[in-house]
């Protein structure tokens, strides 16, 4: 990293009665660390030691910022009020017993700096001498209960790999100064222990990443600071911690199952701590005398934390539920993405025999084992037609529903009138647009295409915490531009401002977008830098931008098509001789079928036995009304002679479990289109089905298949509007047998690329982490800022700039700039 795009850190160290170790800390701060000492902010807050550490710390480090608390406000507190004074865009926070490795620092900032979506970065804590671990990852128990995992091993280098963790440890942790106050910081009511369990989680609940770095490395003596306490103290703000965080925590539906089962976990955990005899009050087990009976029952002190715990956080409970109430409104993601960073979240924690058992009585009544196995719930909305004859956006969400089923609970929602599914391995649902609510509230994550998001506004809202993919692959604006040619020019431009809103509230909601090919993707990124959606720290983490935008073709079937029924020759009653070229998608007004019946009808002059079949005329959603190129298609068969000799039209679509059976029926595919801008962009999906039956395929130029098959040798491109070179282009598919049989081997290594389960490889890598995008997280703010420059370097600035006045327009353009820049400063003090 360049020392200019270093931001400034500020450095909270919080001191109690241990001014000895808070000095050697300030010396490895200033005396060792590898950051620039301008952009290093120190602040220790002394907790009202009482022991005169606070001037002691003055005196031997003038640098450091002290600042005297009130009182102990414990660290959560302490680390508060150091923010109050910190300036940084970075805080760090360094427990006073702790020595930082000269990286520590930079570091962590270089992956705050190169990853947009990280919060915090946890760093790795050793033990004094460095040779056994204190932190490298962190565990959560159902029953809220954060631990160290690994604590105390040798360091054995096998903990040297980032990866994301539900929360850093205090002692040791770096985070964006931004998200840190947007969260309102640790919560004081923790006292101590378990405050950075609780920042981490409700950071991640927020969609912020907290990322565990090797490389940012401290040494820590450990619990100095409890040193000379009773160790039921800790075990007392260790009980009562847990259950506050995971009260403010946890999901409703989770805290209903967790919440009675960790209560009922704690008392046996401290019957079983304090060895207390379980029966002893029984009626049966009364003394014979009765003096006996009223005698004390002594509860060791280690039992005593517990039931104190609990009493405590029923104290605490009117307090908790304020907090909980925002914690939960403002989540962004669900509890089921999270139990992968609790590692192990039926951990029992305690080798207790008394306490084990009663653990695995409570997950299996409370059914615990269910609410962190739960697989993850996926909403996929279309507004098209979902029945046996689908066209592509329902095709494509169909497959989309049926990948991440393998994963998850899914459920194919359509707003469409029309919802008759075939069977299913997820759910299918045909809901009305003003109940949409509920199933969106449903999911936790949203998989949407053309105007769904226009159908779930409460989606669009600012404060809208959902993670919503949009799929993109269909340019409809571009697509309306042909098809409304007709039309007048102010329904035209009504019609274009209205679909290119819907498209943009996609792009600047989206959360992880799909598009088609790559010339789409170069299409979507115009777009959303137009939208401000390209920022330089997504540039700096991911300068391909896939983490936002990625390609996911159409698909087609894993399993090659076989016949089930009946196909086009004996649907239509052509013989096995005849040479066949499917049309196999619908027809509308940026096709060219058209030049291809011109060909048909060129080509039946040497090759008579030839044949044009459309495999389907009606589009199935009746909100898609026909279009006039179908008329027109038909109108010239028939003038030139050709409906039902050469040129077939089958009227309704082919059901889509039985399209194979028509597709097993030809010799070739063909796609022709006209040469203009909804061609560079489109993306011809019933194409697919051609490379799935291994047919060879004759297309226009102009569009990314095209450039497919003219690269692996699946066929043969054509110019646009040139029915004598179409006509040869089928000739050779449907007679050169040599041609064909190599279209043939080439298309069968090619289509295993293009299968569901491979195309759809992004959105399922997504959909196993689904995060909320950076730049639409709370508390997102750039690190590095401008400083005003010094008096020195503001006037070398103006030299040079009235320099450049002169060489562009003489005195004249110096005079314009200089009095627009007194008017903006008077307007800026306005």
């Amino acid at each position: 990293m360049e020392r200019a795009s270093l931001p400034d850190v500020s450095v909270v160290v919080v001191n109690y009665r241990g001014a000895e170790d808070t000095k050697t800390c300030l010396r490895a701060l200033y005396g060792e660390l590898d950051y620039p000492v301008d952009k290093l902010q120190v602040v220790v807050v002394d907790n009202a030691s009482g022991d005169g550490g606070a001037d002691a710390i003055r005196a031997a480090e003038p640098r450091a910022d002290v600042v005297e608390a009130p009182a102990n406000l414990g660290f959560a507190g302490g680390c508060n009020l150091g923010v109050e004074h910190a300036r940084g865009a970075v805080v760090a926070f360094l427990n006073n017993d702790a020595r930082p490795h000269r990286d520590w620092l930079r570091a962590a900032v270089r992956v705050l700096l190169d990853e947009p979506s990280v919060g915090a970065v946890a760093s790795k804590v050793l033990d004094w001498e460095g040779r056994a671990v204190d932190f490298v990852d962190g565990g959560l128990t159902w029953f809220g209960m954060g631990y160290k995992r690994h604590a105390g091993q040798p360091d054995d280098g096998s903990h040297d790999a980032p990866r994301d963790v539900l929360f850093g440890t205090g002692s040791a942790l770096v985070a964006r100064a931004s998200v840190f106050r947007e969260l309102g910081g640790f919560d004081e009511r923790f006292f101590m222990f378990y405050e950075d369990v609780d920042l981490g989680w409700r950071m991640n609940l927020r969609g912020w990443r907290v990322r565990y770095e090797p490389t940012s490395l401290t040494f820590h003596k450990h619990h100095a600071s409890m040193s000379e306490v009773d160790s039921s103290r800790e075990l007392y703000l260790l009980e009562r911690n847990a259950l506050a965080a995971l009260y403010k925590n946890f999901s409703d539906e989770t805290l209903a199952r967790v919440l009675p089962a960790a209560l009922a976990l704690a008392v046996r955990r401290a019957t079983a701590r304090g060895e207390l005899d379980p029966t002893q009050l029984e009626i049966t087990r009364r003394p014979a005398d009765p003096a006996d009976d009223l005698a004390p029952v002594p509860v060791p002190r280690q039992a005593l934390a517990g039931f104190l715990a609990v009493d405590r956080f029923v104290e605490l409970l009117p307090s908790l539920a304020a907090s909980r109430q925002v914690e939960q409104a403002a989540r962004r993601v669900t509890d089921a993405d999270l139990v992968p960073l609790m590692r192990k979240a039926l951990e029992p924690a305690y080798p207790l025999p008394r306490y084990l058992a009663a653990h695995d009585v409570l997950v299996d009544v409370f059914g615990l084992d269910e609410v962190f196995g739960r697989p993850r719930k996926v909403l996929v909305l279309t507004g098209d037609v979902i029945s046996a004859r689908m066209a592509g956006p329902a095709i494509r969400a169909w497959h989309m529903a049926d990948v991440l089923s393998a994963e998850h609970e899914v459920r194919l929602v359509t707003v469409n009138p029309v919802c008759d599914p075939p069977d299913a391995p997820f759910g299918v649902l045909r809901v009305a647009r003003r109940d949409l609510e509920p199933q969106v509230d449903w999911a936790d994550v949203v998989v949407l295409q053309g105007h769904a998001l226009e159908f779930a506004p409460k989606l669009k809202e600012p404060g809208s915490t959902k993670v919503v993919v949009c799929d993109v692959y269909d340019p409809m604006h571009l697509e309306l531009l042909e098809q409304s040619r007709d039309d007048t020019d102010e329904k035209r431009a009504a019609d274009l401002t209205a679909v290119t809103r819907v498209l943009n509230n996609q792009l600047v909601r989206g959360d992880f977008f799909l598009c088609a090919s790559e010339r789409q993707r170069h299409f979507w990124l115009g777009h959303l830098a137009a939208l401000g959606r390209l920022t330089p720290s997504l540039y700096d983490h991911d300068r391909t931008t896939r983490s936002l935008i990625a390609e996911v073709p159409f698909g087609l079937s894993a399993k090659p098509p076989h016949r089930t029924g009946p196909g086009l020759r004996e649907t239509l009653g052509l013989p096995a001789s005849d040479k066949v070229v499917l049309w196999a998608g619908g027809v509308y007004s940026w096709f060219d079928p058209l030049t291809l019946v011109r060909a048909v009808d060129r080509l039946r002059g040497r090759r008579s036995d030839v044949r044009l079949v459309f495999l389907g005329m009606k589009h199935p959603n009746p909100e898609v009304p026909d279009m006039d190129v179908a008329g027109q298609t038909r109108s010239l068969a028939q003038r030139l002679d050709l409906v039902g000799s050469h040129v077939f039209f089958n009227e309704t679509w082919v059901p889509y479990q039985d399209r194979q059976n028509w597709l097993l029926d030809a010799d070739a595919g063909v796609t022709t289109h006209y040469e203009h801008v909804e061609t560079t962009f489109a993306f011809r999906t019933r194409v697919l089905d051609y490379l799935w039956a291994g047919l060879p395929i004759v297309t226009t130029d102009g569009d990314s298949f095209a450039d497919l098959v003219r690269r692996e040798g699946l066929g043969v491109v054509v110019p646009s509007e040139d029915p004598g070179a179409l006509a040869d282009a089928l000739e050779k598919a449907l007679y050169d047998e040599e041609f064909a049989a190599a279209c043939a081997e080439r298309i069968a290594v090619v289509r295993e690329r293009f299968t569901w389960e491979n195309v759809l490889a992004p959105l399922v890598d997504f959909c196993r982490n689904p995060r909320p995008a950076a730049d639409r997280l709370p508390g997102s703010s750039p690190l590095v800022r401008n400083r005003p420059l010094a008096k020195k370097d503001r006037v070398l600035r103006d030299v040079r700039l009235v320099k450049e006045y002169l060489d562009a327009g003489g005195p004249g353009e110096v005079a314009r700039r200089a009095t627009g820049r007194v008017l903006k400063k008077l307007r800026g003090h306005g």
